[in-house]
């Protein structure tokens, strides 16, 4: 169990009420000794998780959450909707040593609603100043407007799937980077590749989509504002559960002799979202995708393809343009601009 400080005296009226959530008690003891020196602030509690934070919002009226991102459980970023529902006028500062300025994980934090992010130091809870930039960061994070909700309210669809081969690569670097990181829809991404190569593939997307990326892995949940690739090795197929969309791997042949195969993935994001799937089909040699594009089309979802000009070879996006199945044919940057606009094609 990770332990937690709960301090049991009200704040004053004018103070600023502090939630610490950090699964280290050496930083818990050091950043609640910041936040005494905070003029007009008292912390109200410090908590090692998600779970105890969301409990303690229940019962404490809270202004500021200071929060990390690796803690056991639940992370802060997956943790955030949650502690948003709790406190809706509460803003959030993350504190991680992954939240460089400019970073994916940065981007990402602030597009889910963050107020603001700052990198931990990589030594010592106080080197470099730390203290310092923290309270002039809290500083101007209180003077500020409260948080806009995250932008996944008026979205069209509720999942992204992208299939590609032979040029996919070149094709996905336009598309993704046209996608704001405030749009937090999730996205799946199959593209046609070696094992040796998925995990450097997964770092190439995370910096383009400025969003992180997860290698698809047995039950993994699929969550908002997150992008997940398939392995080399397997299928991406999508089951529901009681929280929403979760990953099974398949190893089983497909129809397309690929592995793995976008036309399992699409299949699968039919069967659970229907009408809410965006699938999108880049430059590739075959037909994959096109068996689970028309499924995507019958259920009601939306189908889009690159255009031939564009593409290294138009085997894959030509197949499902020339079926009829496509609603939106374009470059990489206008498929992005599309997603970007939120809006089902007329």
């Amino acid at each position: 169990m990770v332990a937690a400080t709960v301090r049991q005296a009200a704040p004053a009226e004018g103070v600023l009420r502090v939630l610490i959530v950090d699964d280290s008690a050496v930083t818990r003891c050091v950043l609640a000794r910041i936040v005494d020196t905070l003029p007009e602030a008292q912390l109200v509690a410090a908590v090692g998780g998600i779970a105890p934070a969301v409990a303690v919002l229940r019962e404490r009226p809270i202004d500021l959450i200071l929060l990390d991102i690796n803690l056991p459980g639940t992370d802060g970023l997956s943790g955030l909707p949650a502690l948003f529902a709790a406190a809706p006028d509460a803003r959030v500062i993350i504190l991680s040593g992954e939240c460089a300025d400019g970073s994916p994980v940065a981007l990402h934090a602030l597009a889910l609603g963050a107020a603001a992010t700052i990198a931990k130091p990589q030594s010592t809870p106080l080197a470099g100043g730390f203290a310092t930039r923290l309270a002039t960061l809290v500083a101007d994070v209180m003077r500020g407007p409260v948080r806009a909700a995250p932008g996944s309210q008026g979205d069209a669809f509720d999942v992204i799937a992208i299939g590609a081969s032979t040029g996919g690569i070149h094709a996905l670097a336009p598309l993704l980077k046209a996608i704001p990181p405030e749009l937090d829809v999730p996205i799946l991404v199959t593209q046609h590749l070696p094992g040796s190569f998925t995990e450097y593939f997964a770092q190439q997307l995370a910096a383009l989509a400025r969003r992180p990326v997860d290698v698809a892995r047995d039950s993994l949940r699929i969550q908002r504002g997150r992008l997940i690739v398939a392995p080399g090795d397997a299928h991406i197929r999508v089951v529901p559960t009681t929280e929403g969309g979760a990953i099974r791997l398949d190893r089983s042949p497909s129809s397309s002799g690929c592995t793995p195969s976008v036309d399992p993935m699409f299949d699968s994001i039919a069967q659970v979202y229907g009408a809410r799937a965006l699938a999108v089909v880049l430059s590739g040699m075959g037909r994959d995708g096109c068996r689970g594009a028309e499924r995507i089309r019958a259920l009601g979802g939306v189908v889009a393809v690159q255009d031939q000009a564009s593409s290294v070879v138009w085997g894959m996006p030509g197949a499902i343009a020339e079926s009829g199945l496509a609603h939106i044919i374009g470059t990489p940057v206008q498929l992005g601009e599309f997603i970007a606009r939120r809006k089902r094609p007329a």
